[in-house]
């Protein structure tokens, strides 16, 4: 499960990054998206669809594990320590996140703990037989 979690939202993350380039609000979510917010969403996209793929069971796992704390964590902190109506948190440079970019980080962080947590490592998976 976090082998696939990880993948797709690699893919996500990268589409979201290369879309936010040419519009500034794609899909018209009402996400807060400028060149930092689509540079961390390309680099984050890229490490998930490689660990996604290429890395071990245990790599996806803890990963899905520490990435879904870090965009729950995210999210949360922009709910409380967001200023006004549109809960704006503005972080170092130019990088501003409103509601729904708490919300959309709130929603990551779940997924990618879910993955994690629904993933046994791989010393608790049954070994196969090859013959």
């Amino acid at each position: 499960m976090a082998k696939t979690i990880a993948t797709l939202v690699g893919v996500v993350f990268i589409l979201v990054g290369a879309v936010g380039f040419v519009s500034h609000n794609p899909l018209e979510l009402g996400a807060h998206l400028g060149t930092v917010h689509n540079v961390v969403h390309l680099v984050s996209g890229v490490v998930s669809l490689y660990i996604g793929t290429k890395g071990s069971l245990s790599a996806a796992r803890i990963f899905c594990l520490l990435f879904g704390l870090v965009y729950g964590a995210l999210g949360a902190v922009g709910f409380v320590a967001g200023q006004g109506e549109g809960k704006m948190l503005n972080l170092p440079g130019p990088l501003e996140l409103g509601t729904m970019d708490h919300i959309i980080h709130v929603a990551i962080g779940v997924l990618f703990l879910a993955g994690g947590l629904m993933t046994k490592s791989e010393s608790a998976q049954p070994a196969s037989s090859d013959g």
